[in-house]
């Protein structure tokens, strides 16, 4: 198995045995929506030896889930609850969930906490998405060699009924942006353009996957296209 970064990962954390063909259950816990939505629609197309089992915005809607506990939990480091690291990852942990912290806040101190509450793993939200989840496969003990990952670039054409519609530069910058996390204001400042013309290339976007019979008027429904057609890194 390769190895992974010491700091990401507790020391003497055991290996469980390979589960085979088994899914591993996961939850994921952010009070970021559209980070969120971008999560789980990229496991859901590319992390096919995962079954993402439950999503949630609060701890509490977390907890009180049906589908609760999971075999791996993804939590926020940052939640606007009154509820410590400590205290969600210690419950996890007894519920019989390993957990792996993600956060934007990527400090020792931070990091220190998470792993002495029994995280597995402490990673920061700005890695690859494919880093994020070779390091959940080594906590699970899930061996890397998983079905080639689907990048959903588009199919020649009469192949597929999934049309890609034709975007300008300046509409694809900011639905990468946009499906990225950021807010429309976020993506004009990222692209430094005006708050309206940053409106007006996603608003285009979504009329032209309107056009090609792939509506996407909804942010989820947005990341969905994006995943389907590659945006989403």
């Amino acid at each position: 198995m390769t190895s992974t970064d010491p700091n990401r990962l507790s020391e003497g954390m055991p290996a469980l045995p390979n589960p085979g063909s088994r899914r591993v259950r996961l939850a994921i816990l952010d009070d970021h929506e559209v980070l969120l939505d971008s999560l789980s629609s990229w496991i859901a197309v590319n992390a096919f030896d995962f079954d993402l089992a439950l999503t949630a915005h609060t701890w509490l809607e977390m907890v009180h889930s049906d589908s609760f506990p999971t075999d791996l939990v993804f939590l926020d480091f940052q939640l606007k609850e009154p509820v410590s690291i400590e205290a969600r990852v210690r419950t996890c942990r007894a519920a019989g969930a390993k957990v792996v912290v993600l956060s934007s806040l990527d400090t020792r101190e931070s990091r220190d906490r998470a792993l002495a509450a029994g995280a597995s793993a402490f990673l920061s939200k700005s890695l690859p998405m494919r880093e994020v989840m070779d390091v959940a496969r080594d906590v699970m003990g899930v061996a890397r060699e998983t079905p080639p990952q689907r990048e959903w670039r588009p199919l020649p054409t009469g192949a597929t009924a999934h049309q890609r519609p034709k975007l300008s530069h300046g509409e694809e910058e900011a639905l990468r942006l946009y499906v990225s996390g950021y807010s429309t204001n976020e993506v004009a400042a990222q692209m430094n353009v005006q708050y309206e013309t940053a409106k007006t290339y996603l608003r285009r976007v979504r009329e032209k996957y309107a056009k090609v019979g792939r509506p996407a008027s909804k942010k989820s429904d947005l990341i969905r296209r994006a995943a389907e057609d590659g945006f989403l890194s």
